[in-house]
């Protein structure tokens, strides 16, 4: 939802007072990276591929635990228990989903934003990783580093806003297919592993005529690929070594895969578009000098609160103000960077938009729900 904020008081120079005092923050953190980032992502590279292994083991050994008799299968040395059998696959299937997190979230969107480069080591250098989800990696850091970050909700300049399915502004045009905002919505989120695929295929760019079927195609093919390979792996290969009972390994993987896409649905979206988040217009962010790109990072974004366990399975971020400020700095320290980039707000006025996850993730489903409707006027809303 637009807000207006009184900025008035905010001339060019207090801009530019308030981007130094950001950039000296960002600069210190930089100076600063070293052995102990290192360790950091490495920790959590271990721990990703421990979950996972041990995921996949307890999804399998669950099948020791169905009754002989089922699908026509004698297990040689099952046990048949229904209570256990539904132990080993439910905790197998939520320990593989945050395995997806962990991956997606605080290993591969922040190697990829190149956050790790400066290691030299090629297994964390955004050129060459890439991540266990449907839109490749190199795909995305075009899409997401360079267009979302460069033009954060500036509107028909960040694709992220709406996905190009949903309206999340009021400045959109309605347009009937809106009514199913919430429809669209809870298909975004429910395949949010396929949706940023399209996404960064610019997929929609067809039905608003921008581009052709020929035009998308280099990298539709390119996606397609790597969505085969990725639920190949998870909804193929797997479930055929579980032989005749394929049906259960395939439904385990499915759950994890949901699991995954519902929380980084729900983190994204509540760092992008609750109450409180500003959009802008092209001619407002024309010639923009740094203090005016951070100032717009800060109306642009929405942050969580919580522990350190949520931070890290939301890939910090929970912190997206100071992801939106920071991206090429190691996420991992965004918590500490945000007691400084909230006294810098505090001296300067301006609003630093922070909740828990409950009360975002309601005012974004509000939002969706709202936008769905037609607007009572035709005049173009306000916007920052």
């Amino acid at each position: 939802m637009n807000t207006k904020t009184n900025t008035t008081a905010l001339t060019p120079e207090i801009l530019d007072a308030f981007g130094a005092e950001i950039e000296a923050v960002k600069q210190q953190a930089l100076a600063d990276r070293g052995e102990r980032d290192a360790r950091y992502i490495k920790k959590i590279v271990r721990i990703h591929h421990i979950l996972t292994i041990c995921a996949r083991i307890s999804i399998f050994a669950s099948l020791l635990f169905l009754p002989a008799e089922l699908f026509g299968f004698s297990i040689a040395l099952g046990f048949a228990s229904w209570p256990l059998f539904w132990l080993f696959a439910a905790s197998g299937s939520i320990a593989l989903g945050i395995a997806k997190i962990l991956d997606n979230m605080e290993i591969g969107h922040n190697i990829i934003h190149g956050q790790y480069d400066w290691m030299g080591d090629p297994r964390f250098h955004s050129r060459y990783y890439d991540w266990d989800t449907n839109c490749p990696g190199e795909q995305w850091a075009k899409s997401h580093n360079y267009e979302h970050h460069t033009y954060t909700n500036i509107l028909n300049k960040d694709r992220d806003i709406g996905y190009g399915i949903l309206r999340m502004d009021p400045a959109q045009r309605w347009h009937p297919t809106y009514l199913a905002n919430p429809i669209s919505a809870t298909f975004l989120m429910l395949f949010f592993d396929m949706g940023v695929a399209l996404h960064d295929v610019e997929i929609d760019s067809l039905r608003t005529g921008r581009k052709t079927f020929k035009d998308v195609l280099p990298k539709l093919k390119q996606s397609l690929r790597k969505t085969a390979q990725i639920w190949g792996k998870d909804f193929i290969l797997y479930p055929l070594l579980a032989g005749p009972f394929f049906p259960v390994i395939l439904a385990a993987n499915i759950v994890a895969s949901v699991i995954r896409n519902i929380w980084t649905f729900t983190i994204i979206f509540c760092g992008h578009f609750p109450e409180g988040v500003h959009s802008f217009t092209v001619e407002s962010c024309k010639n923009e000098s740094r203090g005016q790109w951070y100032y717009r990072q800060l109306l642009g974004s929405a942050n969580l609160s919580g522990g350190k366990l949520f931070h890290v399975m939301s890939g910090n971020l929970s912190h997206q103000i100071e992801h939106h400020l920071f991206p090429d700095v190691p996420a991992h320290r965004y918590a500490e960077m945000s007691v400084e980039v909230r006294k810098i707000c505090e001296k300067y006025g301006l609003p630093y938009n922070t909740g828990p996850l409950y009360s975002q993730y309601a005012s974004v489903w509000v939002k969706i729900f709202k936008l769905a409707i037609p607007p009572r006027n035709t005049s173009t809303p306000v916007v920052v």
